[in-house]
């Protein structure tokens, strides 16, 4: 019932009611007539009334089902006249289903009916109860003027029965007075006692459920089930189920009653310290699984988030339902307890081996293996080395600088590679390819020596020194120092220097040169040229002294 459908006006009710009573007898008479003919062609038939009066009654009401006539010339047949010689059969039929009724009422005990409301007059509204129809003065109705009543399903209480003039009245007012009483009262016991009751589960939503406590419905919404937080109650409840709640509010305009399962038990977030502790393993039933993460059940109305990235030692889990599903039992290990935010995390992988454990027990730096590659990134790309990943970075990709991870692999592609660093601590596992390769600097070496004179394009230039191009998988060094008589500042990318080798190291792949050590070299051969010249003048001059 909707405030807006209560409408009590103080009215004289037996007058109202007599008055339509009046109406009543007026309009309507149950007597017994007879059939003198029946005319199909016209689909009707003529009744005696009495009196040497006949009446024509339509041959549509006194059809069954299976359009048979019921009756037969001179049949007796119970009609109600409806005043201008008007006759109604079906009329008749409910009077005398309404005489029965009456007949049969036993005032001692009390009745309460359901209905439709089918009419309407200034005295109130009939009510059609199981084909009978049922007088609702306006007074007893608690249904508004506003209010459209017509087609309104009513519950009221059969308030009084008059067998001489074949009439029942009935009130919406008392049933709805007796309901708002008995609220109040279970209202008040509730609010008063703060004690858990027992109620039933009537119906589940999606914002919670409507409990029955003591025929009173109450609304536990989703925040006040569980102590975990919101949650959806058709996931723990269903409807008919026993529950134990406590009354929080009663809104009395809105005729609202507020209740709480979870206030109605302890809240274990009160004795948290003394149920868990990080580092406890415990046994958990998962009850959710996001993209994002797995929620667990710890009993005890405690919930935990297991993150994504705590499901396993793998750093490539694409989702969490890859590796489980809802209502299994996993053992997992509390990692944080978060008494103010009310939040546990917790773990699986810290449960597991290892895989760096395990990979070390196995391998070692200079392994060559072949992996997967898993990811690639600006940097480089991530090889899958039996359960563990290393990083192929992009200098050790190629010798070929210019060359990175990207240009070369593609996700899932197999890539043979050399171990040349095992972080156990960081978990980190650095590989090389190019060091399975001969290295440029290699086969340079082959056919050139210190000393040896070169012709480079300047590449780049740091505050240490200019890196120049020899050819287009070899880059040498020439120190800041090692640049005179050139000058720092007036050097230019793409450039053209001369210089001499000074340093060859082919395992690390560095080449130095020196501009300085070029221009003492020519200096020197220039000089031990001279001399030579100068010895072999000498010579052929001693010779020519001598012969003369």
């Amino acid at each position: 019932m909707k405030f807006e459908d209560i409408e009590v006006e103080e009215v004289d009710f037996e007058a109202m009611l007599e008055e339509s009573f009046k109406k009543t007898e007026s309009k309507s008479d149950l007597i017994e007539g007879t059939v003198v003919k029946i005319d199909e062609a016209e689909n009707q038939t003529v009744i005696d009334i009495g009196g040497g009066r006949d009446s024509v009654l339509s041959l549509d009401e006194i059809k069954d089902e299976n359009e048979n006539i019921l009756f037969k010339v001179g049949d007796p047949i119970n009609i109600v006249t409806m005043g201008r010689g008007r006759i109604s059969y079906l009329a008749a039929q409910k009077r005398v289903a309404l005489n029965e009724f009456i007949e049969s009422y036993n005032p001692e005990e009390e009745q309460i009916v359901e209905g439709v409301v089918t009419k309407k007059n200034k005295g109130g509204y009939v009510v059609e109860v199981d084909g009978l129809e049922f007088f609702m003065p306006r007074t007893l109705s608690y249904l508004s003027a506003k209010i459209e009543a017509i087609g309104k399903k009513v519950k009221a209480l059969i308030v009084k029965v008059d067998k001489n003039r074949g009439s029942v009245v009935i009130s919406r007012k008392e049933l709805i007075e007796r309901d708002k009483a008995k609220s109040q009262e279970i209202v008040g016991k509730l609010l008063e006692s703060k004690d858990p009751v027992i109620g039933i589960v009537k119906k589940i939503t999606s914002y919670g459920m409507f409990v029955d406590v003591g025929g009173m419905d109450g609304l536990v919404h989703y925040s006040q089930i569980s102590h975990k937080g919101p949650v959806n109650p058709s996931k723990y409840f269903e409807e008919g189920d026993e529950v134990s709640v406590i009354a929080l509010d009663y809104d009395k305009k809105k005729k609202h009653l507020s209740l709480s399962i979870k206030d109605a038990s302890s809240d274990p977030w009160q004795e948290i310290d003394d149920i868990l502790g990080v580092g406890d393993t415990v046994t958990v039933t998962i009850s959710n699984i996001e993209p994002y993460g797995v929620f667990v059940d710890l009993g005890e109305d405690l919930e935990a988030f297991l993150h994504v990235s705590e499901v396993s030692w793998d750093k490539n889990v694409k989702h969490p339902k890859d590796y489980m599903n809802i209502d299994d039992e996993i053992n997992v290990e509390i990692i944080e307890i978060d008494k103010e935010k009310r939040r546990l995390r917790v773990s699986l992988k810290t449960l597991l081996p290892k895989p760096m454990e395990a990979f070390t027990r196995n391998h070692k730096t200079g392994d060559i293996l072949t992996g997967t590659v898993t990811s690639l990134t600006d940097f480089g790309a991530f090889v899958k080395l039996d359960n563990i990943e290393g990083l192929l970075h992009n200098q050790e990709t190629s010798w070929d600088k210019s060359v990175n991870a990207k240009d070369i692999f593609k996700t899932g592609d197999e890539v043979e590679v050399k171990i040349i660093k095992i972080d156990s601590d960081a978990g980190k596992i650095s590989l090389s390819k190019k060091a399975l390769e001969d290295s440029p600097v290699d086969e340079f070496a082959k056919t050139h020596k210190n000393g040896d004179i070169v012709t480079g394009t300047v590449k780049d230039k740091k505050d240490f020194g200019v890196f120049v191009a020899i050819n287009s998988s070899i880059d040498a060094l020439i120190r800041t120092e090692d640049l005179y008589p050139l000058k720092f500042d007036e050097i230019e990318k793409d450039q053209e220097i001369r210089a001499v080798i000074s340093f060859i190291d082919s395992q690390s792949g560095r080449i130095r040169i020196s501009v300085k050590r070029l221009e003492r070299q020519e200096e020197r051969q220039a000089l031990d040229s001279l001399n030579s010249e100068q010895d072999d003048s000498m010579t052929l001059g001693d010779l020519i002294k001598d012969k003369f």
